[in-house]
Order: structure tokens, then sequence, then C-alpha cells
């Protein structure tokens, strides 16, 4: 094999605990890795690359899930599963966006309501916006 790799270099080389590199092998993220006579798995180089993408994966909201399929595909034939994968994601970012950009503006909306009681009362005891969430929730 060429260059073979340890699970340790492997799991230093993606920043990555061992355990990580085991729990990616049961789930079928990575290839099951040959082992020595002593029973040592041997890696390649290609698996540190494999481990990075799946960090990078799951940093951009993909489950693990998600991954084995983007990593399962073979070529053309399963584009259209990719695509399909990759479009459901966007779908559900921009819902998440929308979500996010109308969480802001109630923030923005609160942070306004206390500078005019603030402005109204400096020495305020009860601020306005608990009051009106603490109603919300009720309701």
């Amino acid at each position: 094999m060429a260059h073979e790799l340890q699970i340790g270099e492997v799991a230093e080389r993606s920043n990555v605990s061992i355990d990580t590199i085991r729990y990616y092998e049961r789930r079928k993220l990575l290839p099951v890795a040959p082992r020595t006579a002593k029973g040592f798995r041997v890696f390649t180089p290609e698996t540190v690359s494999r481990v990075l993408f799946i960090k990078q994966a799951q940093e951009l909201g993909f489950t693990l899930d998600e991954i084995r399929t983007l990593l399962t595909t073979n070529g053309t034939s399963d584009c259209l599963r990719v695509h399909d994968l990759l479009d459901a994601k966007l779908k559900e970012l921009d819902a998440r966006m929308k979500a996010m950009r109308e969480f802001r503006e109630k923030l923005k909306h609160y942070v306004a309501e206390c500078e005019a009681e603030l402005k109204k009362h400096p020495d305020s005891a009860e601020c306005p916006v608990v009051v009106e969430i603490a109603h919300v929730e009720r309701n």
C-alpha cells in the first residue's frame, strides 16, 4: 500500500480524535481500513481528505446521513440524487435565513423599546421588553 497512515496520523492531520475516525468507520462514512498482521488499521492519505470533507460538510449543516449520500455517489448516474440533496439543503437554509431576519427585526424592535424606556426613565426597575415577552409566552 502506498504511503500508509495509522489511525493517529489520520486523526492528527484531520484535526479530529481517533474516536471520531472509528465512529466515521462505523457510520460507513469511511471505507473499512485494512489491517496489518498485528491488527492495526492502515489508511491512505485520501482518508485524510475524506475526513476533512466530512468535517466541512458538517460545518455547512449537512447531517452524517446526508454526507454519506454525497460520499457514496458513483459519478454522473447519481448526480440527480446529489442535486436533490443540495437543493433541499438550499431550501432549508433559505427558510432558516428568513427566520433569522425576522428574529433580527424583533430584536431591533426590543432594543428600540429599551432605549425609549431608558430615555424616559433612566432608573426604571421594570423593562417593558421583559413584560412584553412574558405576556407573549403566556398567550
